[in-house]
């Protein structure tokens, strides 16, 4: 299934993809959330696509590829356990939507990352039962400031301002994610390219690792962390984060 998030005609739906002779459409639900009952579909070319979900928290995964890791000179910090670090919801846009550019910086950074969207509310999953939990993945970009980042110990500000969590198009269900593609496009050119089979941590393992923490909340996303590659973004450019039957999630930066 692919789910999705929508504006139509002033009103915000939740809903899911479907093909009816070649053309696609947003089916819209009735309930807050994805499932239930559902409304007539609309033509996507008809709707604005938001972010998928609104999650009352982003947990993501540092220095989760080794390559990564070596490329900022962080490799002393790959450890048994995943780092771990949030992003606030504010930070959250959809597709299409224009990252800004945060005056107190000289460089923002994209970084490509597999994400999946909590289903419903857990705490002290195990590995073995995590897939129960997940909706499904999802394209994320953890935009950086990375100059403001070199200067701190902990990474909330250089992450953390309005617009650095661009997610979406989609979360698509029933997909294996062992080993798919995961690419960053600037400004048509291929920047980071790589899969995520070098994930040092799995999904699974940052679902249990985590929810051993805190609770994770229906919708809540969790980023698996970003591969080698990782450059620098100048105003006017376009970004486009691609995973491998997943989506593009394609955005500017002003």
């Amino acid at each position: 299934m692919k789910y999705c998030r929508f504006l139509h005609e002033g009103k915000v739906f939740y809903g899911h993809i479907c093909n009816e002779n070649g053309k696609e459409f947003a089916v819209p639900y009735v309930s807050g959330f994805y499932g239930g009952k559902t409304l007539p579909p609309v033509p996507l070319a008809e709707v604005k696509l938001l972010a998928p979900v609104q999650p009352s928290k982003i947990v993501a995964a540092g220095v989760n590829y080794r390559a990564h890791a070596g490329e900022l000179n962080m490799s002393g910090q790959i450890k048994s356990e995943p780092v771990i670090f949030l992003k606030p919801p504010s930070s959250v846009i959809g597709p299409n939507d224009a990252i800004v550019y945060p005056a107190v910086s000289s460089r923002v950074d994209y970084e490509a990352e597999l994400a999946f969207v909590i289903k419903e509310d857990c705490k002290d999953v195990s590995e073995a039962d995590a897939e129960k939990y997940i909706l499904g993945y999802t394209c994320l970009n953890d935009v950086t400031c990375r100059d403001l980042q070199k200067t701190e110990s902990q990474w909330t500000r250089c992450k953390g301002f309005d617009t650095f969590c661009p997610i979406g198009p989609y979360v698509v269900s029933g997909v294996d994610v062992s080993d798919l593609r995961i690419q960053a496009i600037l400004n048509g050119n291929v920047m980071q390219d790589s899969t995520t089979a070098q994930m040092i941590h799995s999904p699974q393992k940052l679902l249990s690792y985590i929810s051993s923490i805190m609770t994770l909340k229906q919708g809540d996303v969790i980023a698996c962390g970003t591969p080698e590659g990782v450059g620098a973004m100048k105003r006017g450019d376009v970004i486009e984060i691609i995973i491998q039957n997943i989506g593009t999630l394609r955005n500017t930066v002003k």
